[in-house]
């Protein structure tokens, strides 16, 4: 591990302490894990204190843990997973933070702490039905807003549940039951008539 690396560990663990689930570091990063009831004041911690002085949000998205390894996953389905930037530190950070019930996930909104995060925390309730609790103006952002279900989801079908269409008699887009008829395609393969004859090369 890099100097600069172990001193940021050492500042997260002297600022936030037991509010650390984990700490992992790998592949040159720094990912921690805070519960969801710590999830707002870490955040804030992460901004405020000096030797931390994260003052960028550069990303959040969504995660489906619901098939990860293969389905051997045991925790919890959803999370929102933050991407910081410290500029006077030079240093960044990955915070994950899991939803306490996964059948209605929430987590708190950080858009008080960066207002960078309003259309990041949109985007993860849109395609993963992750409710961010404190947002001003949680609504879709990339599907309509007669759009049924969260289609980032692993358990989302793959055709979806309604297709639209122009309907020209009616003069408007109309919604309907999807249409695809599911089908296999395999690929035609063309082969000279000679391979794998070891006698003709």
């Amino acid at each position: 591990m890099s100097a600069k690396l172990e001193t940021l560990s050492q500042n997260l663990q002297k600022h936030l302490g037991d509010k650390i689930v984990s700490l992992v570091v790998a592949l040159g990063e720094v990912t921690i894990e805070v519960a969801a009831a710590d999830y707002l004041s870490v955040m804030r911690a992460l901004r405020d204190e000096a030797e931390l002085g994260f003052e960028e949000l550069i990303d959040l998205c969504g995660v489906d843990y619901s098939t990860y390894g293969d389905g051997a996953w045991q925790g919890r389905r959803f999370a929102a997973v933050s991407h910081l930037l410290s500029l006077a530190n030079n240093w960044r950070l990955r915070v994950r933070v899991f939803a306490e019930d996964d059948e209605f996930p929430s987590v708190a909104s950080v858009t008080g702490v960066w207002t960078s995060v309003n259309w990041f925390e949109r985007e993860a309730f849109d395609l993963y039905g992750i409710a961010f609790v404190g947002h001003s103006d949680l609504r879709r952002i990339l599907t309509d807003y007669g759009f049924i279900g969260h289609p980032f989801r692993k358990d989302f079908p793959i055709s979806g549940h309604v297709e639209m269409r122009y309907d020209p008699d009616q003069a408007r887009v109309i919604y309907q039951p999807v249409t695809i008829e599911p089908r296999e395609n395999t690929p035609r393969i063309v082969r000279e008539d000679t391979f794998g004859d070891t006698a003709h090369g």
